[in-house]
Order: C-alpha cells, then structure tokens, then sequence
C-alpha cells in the first residue's frame, strides 16, 4: 500500500472506539464489527462478567485488542471518571458509541423511582455529557464519530413505552441537531433508529424470538451492527434498519388516539404487562 493511501486510511477509519454497553446483544456485535476493522475497543460496562465473556469472544478475531472499563454511566460523575482513565491511560478514542440503554414496558407510574431515575441518567445526560466530552475532542483535532443509539419508539408516543420513547426521542433530536454544529469540524454524527432487534432487552422468550425473527419482524443482531458500523464509518447520518421500518415510520406517526388506547386497554389495564 502506498504511503497516500496508508494516510487517506487513517484519516477515514477510526483508530480506537469507545463502546458503551458493550457487554451484550447489539453493543457485543458493534465491538466485533469495528474490531474486524483493525479498530482498537474500549468495552464499557457495568457488567464485569459481561465484559469478561466479550472479551473471551473477541479472542476469536485476528488481532483485536480489547480494554475493558467497568463503570456505571448512572453516576453522576461517570463521565469525569470515564473521561479521567482514558488521559490516564494514554488512550485517545476518535470514535463514540453511545449504546447503554435499558427498557421497560409498563405504566409509567408503576415504575420505581430508580428506573425513572435511569431512564434519564443513561438516554439522557450520559449520552449528552459523553457526546459533548468527545465532541469538544474530536473538533479539536478535526476528526471523528459518533454514533447515538435511538430506537423506533422515538417515533411512536405509546402508553407503556412514555419514558422509553420520550428519551429515546431526545437521543434522536440532540443527534441531529448535534451532527449539523460539528459537521464542519470534521465530526460525524450518526444517530439510530433501529427496530425490533433480537437481544435481551425486550424479554421475548427464545421460542417467541425465533418465531420473529423467522417472519422479519426482529432483526439478528450481528446483522444490524455490520450494516450501522458501515454507515458510521461512510458518514451517514441517520441509520434505520429494514424497508419495513423506514416506511412504517410516517403510518406509527399518524396512528390516531384511539389506536394507542387500544394497547393500553388490551395490554396495560388488563394487566398483560406487569410491574
């Protein structure tokens, strides 16, 4: 390879990503993804079994190299910590993945204060201060990425789903909005609106997750993290997965009231969804 072509490379491929959540489903495949890259991961987890095993699967790409942080993004000086082990540790990421997340299908006022405490902690200020953290670095060096993990529930205000849609709706507006202040700074930002995917996050039991994901209604994981990395790395700046859910999404927006109630009478006050 040439000498200008190994410096285009490095100019359009990061070197070291940060990963969060990445102890599992969708975070576990985004890190195998950009590892079979040559793309040096900082796993973040609260999870140390589960970065323990990550790291044990990752052993089976050629050449990866792999850092593990335990950290809770929920603590109010996560961000300071995260951002302190890096300098620390001589590490200088030019790529953000911000994946941790956590879901619930319920009425909202039955979730416990700590949920609605995380729903806020993860969807909003961790992705917000960990964006705003890298985004000054990576301006400052005039390259690289970010990647915000949204949902298809950003589009759907659904009883059962109000805080998981409404901060997921955040992540999507703060992404676009972020993406236009740091695109001339060499800065990509890409936020995603995946549907259904087949992780543990929904709870669906192995026979109901096989069954969906035979008829498309849920996607396998390694799937939508192989297709969202290529677009990071291309400088895409909105990725939803599947022609299903890109044209759904304008029909979910105008589902009238009486829709919405429909799943809160059949669902959630006939106690389907439980506490």
């Amino acid at each position: 390879m040439s000498s200008s072509n190994t410096k285009k490379k490095k100019k359009d491929t990061p070197q070291c990503a940060l990963v969060t959540g990445a102890d599992g489903g969708i975070g576990t495949e985004i890190c195998r993804q950009l590892s079979l890259r040559g793309i040096h991961i900082i796993a973040v987890s609260i999870n140390a079994e589960g970065l323990g095993r990550l790291i044990r699967e990752m052993a089976s790409v050629p050449d990866s190299i792999i850092t593990p942080l335990r950290i809770d993004l929920t603590l109010p000086d996560a961000t300071h910590r995260l951002m302190d082990f890096l300098d620390q540790a001589h590490l200088e990421p030019d790529m953000l993945v911000n994946n941790a997340g956590i879901f619930s299908f319920m009425p909202t006022l039955c979730l416990s204060d700590r949920k609605l405490e995380s729903f806020i902690d993860l969807h909003v200020r961790s992705v917000t201060e960990l964006s705003v953290a890298f985004g000054r670095r990576f301006a400052g060096r005039g390259r690289g990425w970010i990647v915000n993990m949204a949902s298809m529930s950003c589009w759907m205000p659904m009883p059962g789903l109000s805080m998981y849609s409404a901060t997921k709706s955040y992540i999507r507006v703060f992404s676009r909005s972020l993406e236009m202040e740091l695109r001339d700074n060499g800065v990509h930002v890409l936020c995603a609106t995946p549907g259904g995917i087949a992780t543990d996050l929904f709870g669906l039991s192995p026979k109901l997750k096989k069954l969906a994901l035979r008829i498309g209604a849920i996607q396998a994981p390694d799937k939508f993290a192989a297709k969202l990395v290529k677009r990071a790395l291309k400088g895409k700046r909105t990725y939803v997965n599947g022609l299903l859910n890109r044209i759904s999404i304008p029909l979910v927006c105008s589902l009238p009231s009486g829709v919405r109630m429909l799943v809160k009478h059949k669902m959630l006050d006939r106690g389907i969804v439980r506490p």
